[in-house]
């Protein structure tokens, strides 16, 4: 088949490497793509968040099947253009992408469909934000209306805090207040056909920049999968499964059809296991990030043709997908000043040794060759060098969660980066809470 990929990250990459996995000779596509990913497959130079531009190439070069990552994409409407051309495509139209671009229009959604969640108060200036953190009390959960790349939401104590990280999103629309939930976050994705929805495997990721979840809130630094410790609340994995499609995935996905907008792409749930039940924290209209880069590995159904049922709306015939029962960590290797200011075009070394490790593969996320990134401004135009902030995944299977982790962090430490950080209890938990 012959498939183009959206997006330039780690999520990416690990979608590409899925689909390599296939051995079935995929041509494949990526735009923009990253050094890493352009190990594995064609980088296109293309806009990706320009509609007419991707499906103007997807038509050219008779692309089977467009995969989009990002949510900027989704939001500019691009899977609307490639449908209207008549291109299967994994990814929700603009309308339905609201789910993840605007909070406001979630939570609306989630109400009307009967979704559990918490409350939420939409505030468009400081004064109605100040009158919901004194109705709700500490402590305070603020969040950006609109996307804003995993960092528009912060939870603190702090009142003072809350006001300032609000006053900072007013500028750019409104900020929902939302009631603070407590218990075990999980991440689960669901492919859904606007009618049918199938699950792959929930994983949990870790926001926080820091060890102990400490420091501010990131795009991810890191993520295990699967999660034993649900099966002694639920009794076991499909069980909680069935409860999230059930009672919120399917009431979400009908509600949409409802309006005429319907969801055909990755619905993202984002859940917390309360002492009242699952509730829904956020919803993403497309793969998550580092989630991606540890259920995808341990994904045995082929993946392009769960896909390609997804968007042609084929889903109802399909059975569940397999899982393998390694277990799987991913620990994000970020740039210094990582998340305010991170420090770019710095050298990365040690790829090799690190892939060399049994179980270890790379998956990168923001890195490119120096000679593509600014000419004569290193010694060596040919060295691997940092572009953005979260660089490299580091994803390690193995057949329990200590040999898992156990890889993970020996491929880290051959890694070379000046100023790389990186948390060092991923998955630290349920290696003590498992045999």
């Amino acid at each position: 088949m012959r498939i183009l990929v959206l997006g330039s990250g780690a999520r990416e990459h690990a979608i590409v490497l899925a689909l390599r996995r296939e051995h079935v000779g995929h041509e494949l596509y990526a735009a923009p793509g990253n050094a890493g990913i352009a190990q594995e497959t064609e980088l296109v130079t293309l806009d990706p968040v320009d509609p007419a531009a991707v499906a103007d190439f997807a038509i050219r070069n008779n692309i089977e099947l467009v995969v989009i990552g990002p949510e900027a994409p989704l939001v500019a409407g691009v899977a609307d253009a490639l449908r209207t051309r008549g291109i299967p495509v994994f990814g929700p139209g603009k309308a339905a992408a609201a789910l993840e671009g605007s909070k406001t229009f979630a939570k609306r959604i989630m109400d009307e469909a009967g979704v559990p969640t918490g409350r939420a108060v939409r505030s468009g200036s400081l004064a109605e934000v100040e009158a919901a953190l004194d109705e709700f009390g500490a402590p305070y959960v603020v969040k950006a209306d609109g996307l804003a790349a995993g960092k528009g939401v912060l939870v603190t104590g702090e009142r003072d805090a809350a006001i300032a990280h609000a006053t900072h999103w007013l500028q750019h629309g409104s900020v929902l207040i939302e009631e603070f939930l407590d218990g075990q976050e999980v991440s689960l994705f669901l492919l859904s056909d606007g009618t049918t929805v199938i699950p792959l495997s929930p994983a949990q990721d870790y926001k926080r920049l820091g060890d102990g979840d400490t420091g501010p809130n990131t795009g991810g630094m890191g993520a295990y999968s699967p999660l034993p410790w649900l099966d002694e609340r639920f009794g076991s994995e499909s069980a909680f499964v069935d409860e999230v499609i059930e009672t919120i995935a399917l009431p979400t996905v009908r509600r949409l059809a409802d309006e005429d907008t319907p969801f055909i792409g990755l619905l993202y749930c984002g859940l917390i296991l309360t002492d009242t039940g699952i509730r829904v924290i956020e919803f993403n209209a497309r793969f998550g990030d580092p989630e991606t880069q540890v259920v995808l590995p341990r994904l045995v159904t082929p993946l392009s043709g769960l896909l390609l049922a997804a968007a042609n709306g084929e889903l109802g015939g399909v059975a569940r997908p397999q899982f393998s029962r390694d277990a799987c960590v991913t620990v994000v290797l970020a740039s210094e000043n990582y998340p305010d200011a991170p420090i770019t075009g710095r050298q990365i070394t040690g790829l090799a040794a690190a892939e060399a490790v049994p179980g270890v593969t790379i998956a990168h996320a923001a890195t490119a060759h120096s000679n593509a990134v600014h000419a004569g401004a290193v010694q060596n135009a040919d060295e691997l060098v940092a572009t953005g902030g979260r660089v490299l995944s580091v994803v390690a299977t193995g057949a329990d969660f200590g040999e898992a982790r156990s890889r993970a962090y020996e491929a880290l430490a051959q890694i070379g980066l000046e100023g790389g950080q990186f948390r060092s209890d991923i998955a630290a938990r349920v290696v003590e809470s498992t045999p």
